[in-house]
């Protein structure tokens, strides 16, 4: 009796320990696949994104999705899982996508804008209004290719105040005009008399020495455009910008007018042979300057009125800038003079060429005017 209840105790050890190896053996069988069924879902994964890989061209572990992940370390794990396949014969590499050209009416302007010079402005403002500036007041569109590549030129003595408001207000105004421009600021050194049309044959020929442009705009640094759509790159024909300006009442006051602010290509410069460099002091080279853009065939375009309005800041005639005595006799001898006088004879010397964060300033010597004939 004995004997057969320990043989029953035994037996019963024996299913114990044969139930527990089995539940064992079930759980290290559930363990295995699960830690394995990862490693076969990469496995499938990698043969069938394989083959989509092949044809797209993307790297088929490139997921956003996963946080702090880069495109390198998804190259690496790749490089630990994969063996090394060879490119097939015939594959291409990705292309990127081209950029459009930018639409001749940009979307984002503004129209008729509200100018005024009351509020104080610093260069630091400025420059925190315009990051996408870089150095040397340079500028291109990102989402889009412009036509023409503008380089802006301003003449320049002793208008620092000026110059703060025309950064703060043309740099977002050629933005959204989708521009790609750079600006150049051209300062006369020295007291001797002002020469405004040598300086801007000075900044034609350094702003090309910086970059290729094709397009330049001459502007005069109070100048204010006070509507966006006053395109500011070149035309067909020598374009006349700032042909109504608050201080002649919004109205063009002759007809042969090309003050203040205008735009000709390089192939229009040439023609004319630049502006003249004999005009010193103030007033006579822009009506020397329309009539050699009309003695060579071209025309000038102007804006519609009520687009090419500008403000002017208000300001007491510069030192050394007196009227010039001698314009009216020079305008009647254009003809006579364009081909020996213009970009084709300029001297000058540059003594700085500095790169700002909102322009590029250019500081030369241009000489002195000829003494005068005396009059006995």
């Amino acid at each position: 009796m004995t004997r057969l209840m320990l043989g029953r105790t035994l037996e019963r050890i024996c299913k114990a320990v044969l139930l527990l190896c089995l539940v064992h053996f079930v759980i290290m069988m559930i363990l295995y696949f699960d830690v394995y069924s990862q490693r076969f879902d990469q496995i499938f994964s990698r043969f069938n994104n394989g083959r989509n890989a092949s044809r797209s061209g993307h790297h088929y572990y490139y997921n956003l999705s996963r946080p702090n992940a880069t495109y390198a370390s998804y190259l690496a794990t790749a490089d630990q899982l994969l063996p090394t396949v060879r490119p097939e014969g015939n594959h291409t590499p990705p292309t990127t996508k081209p950029i459009p050209p930018c639409p001749e009416i940009p979307p984002g302007l503004v129209g008729r804008l509200l100018i005024e010079f009351a509020s104080q402005m610093t260069m630091e403002r400025v420059q925190k209004e315009n990051p996408n500036v870089t150095e040397g007041g340079k500028y291109t569109p990102p989402d889009c290719r412009a036509k023409q590549k503008v380089a802006i030129i301003i003449p320049f003595r002793h208008r620092d105040n000026h110059l703060k408001y025309w950064l703060h207000y043309l740099h977002p105004i050629l933005r959204r005009q989708k521009i790609d421009y750079g600006i150049y600021i051209i300062t006369q050194l020295g007291e001797e008399t002002f020469n405004r049309a040598k300086l801007l044959n000075v900044g034609y020929t350094e702003a090309l020495k910086d970059a290729e442009y094709d397009c330049f705009i001459f502007s005069d640094v109070d100048l204010i455009p006070m509507d966006d759509r006053n395109l500011y790159h070149c035309y067909d024909q020598p374009r006349h910008f700032a042909i109504a300006m608050d201080k002649f009442g919004f109205r063009l006051p002759y007809a042969g007018y090309f003050g203040g602010v205008s735009g000709l290509s390089k192939k229009q410069f040439l023609k004319i042979n630049g502006f003249p460099n004999e005009y010193w002091g103030w007033g006579g080279e822009d009506d020397d300057i329309y009539n050699r853009i009309t003695l060579n065939g071209m025309k000038v375009v102007r804006p519609d009125v009520r687009i090419g309005r500008y403000r002017m800041i208000k300001h007491e005639r510069d030192k050394h800038n007196e009227p010039n005595p001698q314009r009216f006799n020079k305008i009647q001898n254009t003809k006579n003079t364009m081909k020996r006088d213009g970009i084709s004879t300029l001297t000058y010397r540059v003594l700085q060429f500095k790169k700002y964060p909102l322009y590029t300033n250019i500081s030369v010597e241009i000489g002195k005017p000829p003494p005068r004939p005396f009059r006995g």
